[in-house]
């Protein structure tokens, strides 16, 4: 790991806060601009690093002049938890559900990318062959916190984006293991011992790490799920048992530590308690603040020396041939005759490496520079790649995110119409919008439980998915790429808002609504407004008064804003009307609600409730349901 030559201004305590208020300022601003995250990191810890010694006479952050010998551990300790959260997401059904594509690109494209990376890495870009071996298999990971962001920017679904996705999710935590095979290798080697004591060094590291952590995690697991640790203790206990986790493998061997969390993850994410879904929520978080704060110090602690050893045409050479030898040919090997030349061609281009890649290469860039300094052959250039993690990292962030949606549409694989809808609860009224909904050229899936419910949906052309939406298996069956919003209208107004939790997360908080609570202004015994997603339309609108205007012949309108008829005339015209939703010129869908009204622009079209002009209001069955469309329940 570089370290400045120079005191940087701030005090330790000072840069801590400037280095979490930078990361986390740039997580913001990505996600105001609409930009990656891992760019306005970077340039962050450039400005305040390396760029400031040509306005100053020393770095406003200098993390190895400022940490000094707590550096190395800090670095370690929040890559052991980063790389935690990656086991935790990863589950063993995952791989069943994702098909062979995706088996293929991991089990046999991962150490074929492996082999053709370390080869671009020793002859293109001058490293020594130890170092070589090493890089090439931390970059053999496509993180999902660039692959996901693409994916809904592109429009992409399918069976190319499910392939991206996983390959993401499975190949997350594979290349820091395949680092620490080659560290163990090249440590070993200095050593100079014989190759099958190599061999069985090895095999005992992974051994090692992997017992301590499944051992770690299913002692926890049980723990959880006797009820032996309370609720409110679960989380910070977890994040204690990954730090000790680490620490024990570590005072067994040097770097089995990083084997060990991501066993602990996998371990953990694969039991079952109910607590799970919020655990990882809670690592996600803290995994948010570790990843810009660890993005922060590489990016500062490099030196003016190390960024202009890196731009040289070696950098270049080895920038090309990881973009267009080693991911093309990988992916056209590893999955002959499983796809189509067009989705060879997208996948094989799209491979934006990440957080997870630069932070392991922080951790490891430090330990061969030591060897060599001990005389451990093979590792040249280790000083050089940090610098060359975030060039890639840079590339192809820039050029995947530039032109992964003009090549899906050019390959025609991206879907041609904005994110649609998901109706989660089939009644009546539900079936209504989203037969209006479908008219109007949004894309609309319904959900429930009950295929009867469901069954006037399907008649009339709606896609349906029959299964429970906040189960594991609608995150494999039901494709999220496809929706922008999520709009819960069942009857039990607590499932509504369990649903509105639950995608609220993935989609934003913005962007999943459910009925009111009550039919009466003020009620004070329905959900709280936190636990709860947005109102759709307005409030004292719920379930029961929309089925019984719905009986009463109310119809749903779609209403185009011309310059003539404005949102006023609208209004005037139609006063009894809800109105549900926008559907704005570019073809995509705003739903509205006591606190975001339509914006009204011309050629917009209102999607709204109300009774029909010319016709009167009939009267409402006795039971507000006919027999063949019941309500859900409401316990």
């Amino acid at each position: 790991m570089a370290t400045a030559e120079t005191t940087a201004f701030l005090s330790p305590v000072e840069a801590v806060a400037l280095i979490g208020a930078l990361g986390m300022g740039a997580q913001w601003l990505a996600w105001r601009l609409q930009l990656p995250a891992i760019v306005l990191m970077s340039v962050a810890g450039l400005i305040v690093g390396p760029a400031s010694l040509f306005l100053f006479s020393q770095p406003i952050i200098s993390p190895g002049e400022t940490f000094g010998d707590l550096l190395r551990p800090i670095v370690s300790l929040a890559v052991a938890i980063i790389l935690f959260e990656g086991g935790l997401v990863l589950k063993f059904s995952d791989l069943r559900e994702a098909g062979a594509v995706v088996r293929r690109l991991v089990f046999f494209g991962g150490p074929l990318a492996w082999v053709l990376g370390a080869l671009v890495c020793y002859y293109f870009a001058g490293l020594g062959i130890g170092t070589s071996i090493l890089f090439a298999g931390i970059l053999v990971v496509t993180g999902p916190t660039v692959i996901m962001p693409l994916l809904r920017q592109s429009k992409l679904g399918g069976r190319v984006g499910k392939a991206l996705k996983w390959e993401g999710i499975v190949n997350d935590p594979v290349g820091a293991l395949f680092a620490v095979a080659a560290f163990e290798t090249l440590r070993v080697l200095a050593s100079e011992q014989s190759a099958l004591s190599i061999l069985l060094w090895i095999a005992f590291s992974a051994l090692g790490g992997t017992v301590i952590g499944v051992l770690a995690g299913m002692g926890l697991s049980r723990a959880f799920r006797n009820a032996w640790v309370p609720e409110f203790l679960k989380a910070p206990i977890i994040l204690i048992s990954v730090l000790a986790c680490y620490a024990a493998a570590e005072a067994i061997e040097h770097e089995i530590g990083l084997v060990a969390v991501t066993a602990f993850g996998m371990a953990l994410g694969n039991s079952k308690f109910a607590s799970l879904q919020d655990m990882r929520r809670f690592k996600e978080n803290i995994a948010v603040i570790l990843i810009s704060g660890v993005f922060v110090i590489l990016t500062a602690d490099l030196t003016p020396e190390i960024i202009q050893s890196a731009l040289t045409w070696q950098t270049a050479a080895f920038l090309i041939g990881m973009l267009f030898i080693v991911r093309p040919l990988t992916v056209l090997i590893s999955t002959w005759g499983e796809l189509s030349l067009r989705e060879v061609a997208l996948i094989g281009w799209i491979a934006p490496r990440g957080i997870v890649a630069v932070a392991v290469t922080g951790f490891f860039a430090g330990r061969l520079v030591q060897l060599g300094e001990q005389g451990a052959p093979y590792v040249e250039g280790a000083e050089q790649i940090t610098a060359l993690a975030f060039a890639i990292v840079f590339v192809t962030v820039i050029a995947h995110g530039f032109t992964i949606g003009p090549l899906a549409r050019f390959l025609k694989l991206a879907r041609s119409k904005p994110a649609g809808v998901l109706l989660v609860g089939a009644n009546a009224w539900s079936t209504g919008l989203a037969k209006v909904l479908k008219e109007a050229d949004v894309d609309v899936v319904m959900a429930d439980t009950d295929l009867r419910r469901l069954r006037p949906a399907r008649e009339s052309g709606i896609s349906a998915f029959t299964g429970e939406v906040l189960s594991e298996s609608a995150e494999h069956r039901l494709d999220h790429a496809v929706f922008a919003t999520v709009v819960a209208v069942s009857a039990n107004d607590y499932y509504n808002a369990l649903v509105c939790r639950h995608f609220g997360p993935e989609f934003g908080r913005d962007r999943t609504f459910q009925l009111s609570n009550s039919d009466k202004d003020g009620d004070t015994l329905g959900m709280p407004t936190a636990s709860r997603g947005r109102t759709l339309m307005r409030a004292a609108r719920g379930y029961d008064s929309l089925i019984r205007d719905h009986y009463r012949k109310w119809v749903f309108h779609k209403t185009e804003l011309t310059d003539k008829f404005t949102l006023e005339s609208f209004r005037e015209s139609r006063p009894e009307a809800d109105m549900i939703a926008e559907i704005r010129p570019d073809g995509s869908i705003q739903f509205l609600g006591p606190d975001r009204s339509p914006r009204g622009d011309s050629g917009s079209r209102i999607i709204s409730f109300g009774p029909e002009v010319s016709e009167k209001p009939t009267p409402t069955p006795t039971d507000g349901h006919p027999p063949e469309d019941p309500p859900l329940p409401t316990e």
